[in-house]
C-alpha cells in the first residue's frame, strides 16, 4: 500500500489514499500534473495562499472560491474531487505537504528520486544535465532536480538527496576554516 511509503501525518495518509486511487484509476500522471499546476497556482497567488492557509474562512466559502479557481484552471476528475475533499474536512492548509507526498510516491512508483540543489546562480542547462548525470549514476535511479538560487552560498552547491545531504558551498568551507582557525588560535 502506498501509505507504507516514506510519507508521514495527515499529508501523508491522504496522499497514500489519492495515490492509491489515482494508481486504481490508471491516472497517476493527469493527477501529478493537476496538482503541479494547483502548486504554481499557489505560488503565484498570495490571495489564493491566504484563503488556503487561514482558518478564518468558512469550509463552505473555502469550497466554493476553490472550485471557481479550479474551473478556471482547467482541473477536474480525481485531482479536483481530492481538493474539494480538503476544503470539506478543513484540511487544505496541508495541501502543499499533500501535493509534495504524493509527487514523491509518483516518482517511487516511476523508479524515481527527487535532489533539491541549491547553487549561488542559477544553473545551465548543461550543469543541471551534468549534475543528473552524475547523480543518477551514484544512486542507480533517474534523478529529478529541483534548484534553487541563494546568492548567500557565495559559490558551490548543496545537493540534498533524500536524507543525504552534500554541501560543498564555500560558505560552508568558509566557516570550517573559521572554526579551525580559532581552534588553533
Amino acid at each position: 500500500m502506498a501509505q507504507e511509503a516514506s510519507t508521514e501525518g495527515v499529508a501523508g495518509r491522504y496522499a497514500g489514499a489519492l495515490f492509491d486511487l489515482a494508481k486504481e484509476q490508471g491516472s497517476i500522471a493527469q493527477v501529478e500534473a493537476d496538482l503541479t499546476k494547483f502548486q504554481g497556482l499557489m505560488h503565484e497567488s498570495g490571495d489564493l495562499l491566504r484563503m488556503i492557509r487561514s482558518p478564518v474562512f468558512a469550509a463552505d466559502d473555502q469550497a466554493r472560491a476553490l472550485s471557481a479557481v479550479l474551473a478556471k484552471a482547467g482541473i477536474g476528475g480525481i485531482a479536483a474531487n481530492f481538493l474539494a475533499l480538503l476544503a470539506r474536512n478543513r484540511r487544505l492548509f496541508a495541501v502543499g505537504d499533500m501535493i509534495k507526498a504524493f509527487k514523491a510516491l509518483a516518482a517511487r512508483g516511476r523508479g524515481e528520486t527527487h535532489a533539491e540543489v541549491t547553487s549561488s546562480m542559477p544553473l545551465t542547462e548543461a550543469q543541471v544535465a551534468a549534475l543528473k548525470e552524475t547523480l543518477t549514476a551514484s544512486i542507480g535511479k533517474n534523478v529529478q532536480l529541483d534548484t534553487h538560487v541563494d546568492p548567500s552560498l557565495l559559490g558551490g552547491l548543496v545537493v540534498k538527496l533524500g536524507s543525504r545531504m552534500i554541501d560543498s558551498s564555500l560558505r560552508t568551507k568558509l566557516a570550517g576554516l573559521k572554526s579551525v582557525l580559532k581552534a588553533t588560535g
